[in-house]
């Protein structure tokens, strides 16, 4: 294992951050997949389950490392946000966004996909290895010429530029409270699902994009792109990337952390990056369902969030999924789901203001939305 530090750049007078990388094994010359994977946790640092599972994921590559069962490279972060973890009001973490910009930390990475295509475009061919290796050393080359004008500028230029040549990129989350449940692109769900099924994955939610390009976006998006720019060339749909939602903010403990490590090991194994003999693949709980599908449900009042339903039930249309209360005035407000499926998620939070996030409903019938992501 190598270590790295990355240098952030500094915001202030006398401050000064760096995320720190682990390194196992090398990347795979074999042109196999996964030849190299990357994994990082804590992009919203609020969101503690990834920090904890990252940690015993660690020793399990570190042993696999020193039994020589490595045939590619993992680099894993298991603190890729040292902004948003150094954050709190009041005592209270705040980890989405960024104080300094309100931005939120997981939100409008690099997609230079214009400049992307005119380098490429004279140079692809036939091969697809060749154009893989092109793209990649087109879009590695696009990222060195960016000069970050700010602390969280230079973070998302950092992560992008550790995983931008990775054939698969995991990057851990977790909800306010809900079920483990995925993000991927439609197109890689093929590549994707074993991971799902090893993590005994309630709820995976595909789409063909996001919007506001966050991180697993920004992984994707550009060999989609250049797909769909030139039909006639072999581009395969590079990098694969998955965002695992490890349920809420508060499910951390060593005993879970272990399970779904040893599930994303297993996940390794059966891909073939770390070789042994893969566990059983179980089945998938829950069919997919178009992230466009996913029904948010918000509170049109404010007051006490009573009667909640508990992540895991199947509800239909017009279930009542909640009640809020005014302590004041006595109303009880009715919330009811607009869609069947499954609650998946809901707010760790029994005060609600006007506008807030009550729960969300997996739902199997898409609806256009511009945004398919909260705040």
């Amino acid at each position: 294992m190598q270590t790295q530090n990355h240098p952030l750049l500094s915001p202030s007078c006398g401050t000064h951050r760096h995320v720190t990388s682990f390194h196992f094994g090398t990347a795979a010359a074999t042109g196999g997949w996964p030849g190299k994977v990357y994994i990082q946790s804590g992009l919203h640092a609020g969101e503690i389950p990834g920090m904890l599972v990252s940690h015993h994921l660690k020793a399990m590559l570190t042993e696999a490392e020193a039994q020589g069962r490595l045939r590619g490279e993992v680099v894993l972060v298991p603190l890729c946000n040292p902004i948003g973890v150094s954050q709190a009001l009041l005592q209270y973490p705040v980890g989405r966004f960024e104080f300094s910009s309100g931005e939120n930390f997981n939100r409008y990475y690099l997609s230079p996909d214009e400049e992307l295509a005119t380098r490429v475009a004279d140079e692809l061919g036939q091969d697809e290895a060749q154009n893989r290796t092109l793209i990649r050393r087109a879009l590695g080359a696009l990222l060195d010429e960016v000069q970050p004008q700010s602390e969280l500028a230079s973070l998302r230029l950092v992560l992008q530029k550790m995983s931008c040549d990775a054939d698969l990129v995991i990057d851990l989350h977790s909800e306010s409270e809900g079920l483990l449940h995925v993000y991927a692109a439609r197109g890689q769900w093929e590549r994707v699902e074993a991971l799902a099924r090893y993590l005994h994955c309630p709820v995976s939610l595909l789409a063909d994009y996001y919007g506001d390009t966050p991180f697993d976006e920004a992984v994707f998006m550009p060999w989609q792109n250049l797909r769909r720019r030139f039909p006639d060339k072999p581009i395969p749909y590079d990098s694969v990337s998955v965002t695992v939602e490890l349920r809420g903010e508060q499910d951390v403990s060593h005993q879970q952390a272990i399970a779904d490590a040893t599930a994303i090991f297993d996940y390794l194994v059966h891909q073939g990056l770390i070789s042994g003999t893969a566990a059983p693949l179980p089945q998938l709980p829950y069919p997919t369902t178009p992230l466009e599908g996913s029904q948010t449900l918000i509170a049109s009042v404010a007051g006490v969030l009573a009667k909640l339903l508990p992540v895991g039930t199947m509800v239909a249309e017009g279930d009542q999924i909640a009640e809020i209360v005014d302590p004041v005035t006595g109303h009880c407000e009715p919330v009811y789901s607009p869609a069947a499926g499954l609650l998946y998620a809901r707010s760790l939070y029994r005060f609600v203001k006007r506008g807030d996030t009550i729960a969300k409903v997996a739902g199997s019938q898409a609806s256009k939305k511009a945004r398919l992501l909260d705040a």
